[in-house]
């Protein structure tokens, strides 16, 4: 790749980012594609500065993760309708300094998850009440899913809750529910903490669909042991690659090279192993 006066700025911006893919999976997009473009990783804590920044240097593009889904969207010249309903943006465009948000993530979740099972109709239990679960619970709301919440953190689960008109559930209360679908979305499990698992075996019944949306290691703690209880798993990278796709789509207005997006995610994996 070379880069000159031309290239195009795009990033990531949360923290930490230490070990996010993303640079990863949308450069091999960048590469496949012909781009002169480059993806960078901005770890910041400030994000107002990073917004400003972003709009005086002309960065074209930003993934947003933790911890500013939500607190980004005041910060926004213009959020799409779906993000604006989810209350979470995860991707910005800038079009000639005017910055627009959308949400990538409930739909990359949907279709991840409806690769396994037809999800309308189901009962679900997330985990967790940040950014991602606030993005799933919405879409699958939408979809029919009839849904509970159970956060570690009371007072953050509640008020999740109460956005999505569902159920909660304090964590230590999650072998007392039954449900089809059981959609972990913490950080919970990740590398290099990665023989962490949220909850124990008494949680998962045989049968059950198990999402982590983790994606490092590819087959989390809550995965393996879900697998040894003969629930169906269903791992991060797919919701991964297809948020990240959909970003691609939104910066570039190109289809995503997905095929190759997704084996240079997996390529970099195998290496942490």
């Amino acid at each position: 790749m070379t880069m000159d006066q031309h290239t195009d700025i795009y990033g990531v911006i949360g923290h930490p980012l230490t070990h996010s893919l993303s640079p990863t999976m949308q450069n091999a997009a960048f590469l496949k594609k012909g781009l002169n473009a480059i993806y960078l990783a901005f770890e910041t804590k400030s994000l107002e500065d990073a917004l400003k920044g972003m709009r005086a240097l002309g960065i074209k593009g930003m993934s947003v993760t933790i911890p500013h889904k939500a607190s980004v969207i005041p910060l926004l010249d213009q959020v799409d309708d779906l993000a604006e309903r989810i209350g979470a943006v995860n991707t910005i465009v800038n079009d000639q300094g005017r910055l627009a948000g959308y949400n990538t993530d409930a739909l990359g979740a949907l279709e991840a998850l409806e690769e396994k099972t037809e999800v309308f109709g189901k009962t679900c239990l997330i985990l967790g009440a940040g950014g991602a679960a606030r993005a799933i619970g919405y879409i699958l709301k939408e979809h029919g899913v009839d849904l509970t919440l159970a956060n570690r953190s009371r007072g953050r689960g509640e008020k999740l809750a109460d956005f999505l008109e569902c159920a909660f559930i304090p964590l230590e209360k999650v072998t007392d529910v039954q449900v089809d679908l059981l959609i972990q979305t913490t950080s919970v499990g990740m590398y290099p903490h990665d023989k962490e698992s949220i909850v124990s075996s008494d949680a998962l019944n045989p049968g059950t669909v198990v999402m982590d949306i983790v994606y490092n290691p590819i087959e989390t703690k809550l995965l393996s042991i879900a697998r040894g209880r003969g629930c169906v798993t269903v791992n991060g990278l797919g919701m991964f690659i297809r948020q990240g796709a959909e970003q691609f789509r939104l910066w570039t207005g190109l289809e995503a090279p997905v095929e190759a997006m997704s084996s240079a995610v997996e390529e970099a994996l195998r290496k942490t192993e």
